[in-house]
């Protein structure tokens, strides 16, 4: 299963997500796993964009490991508009994804730091 986990303050700011596992999700044998794909494509996409659209994050400060499906993002300072929409976004994504499939191959759940 892959879980992806979104802090945020008391205050509802955002201060960090991580997401990791693999979903396990194959139809067929000969499938990619449709799951982890969106998942990935979403989180990564969700990391370039705070470092290249909103400027919040520098890359340096994420943590990966392709082969355990680990990513780790840590907010620095507060996310400008941009960067809270751009999270909303991954959010709202990810949201319809455990909708979809359920909780079995994906779980989003959210922490307060």
């Amino acid at each position: 299963m892959t879980t992806v986990i979104i802090r945020k303050s008391k205050q509802g700011d955002y201060k960090s997500f991580t997401c990791m596992g693999h979903a396990g999700y194959k139809r067929f044998f000969f499938q990619k796993d449709l799951v982890c794909c969106a998942v990935s494509v979403l989180v990564i996409n969700a990391v370039n964009s705070l470092e290249e659209l909103s400027k919040d994050i520098t890359t340096d400060i994420v943590t990966t490991n392709e082969e355990t499906g680990f990513i780790q993002c840590f907010f620095e300072k507060p996310l400008s508009e941009k960067g809270t929409l751009l999270m909303d976004s991954l959010v709202l994504g990810l949201s319809h994804i455990e909708k979809s499939y359920g909780t079995k191959y994906f779980k989003l759940t959210f922490e307060e730091v």
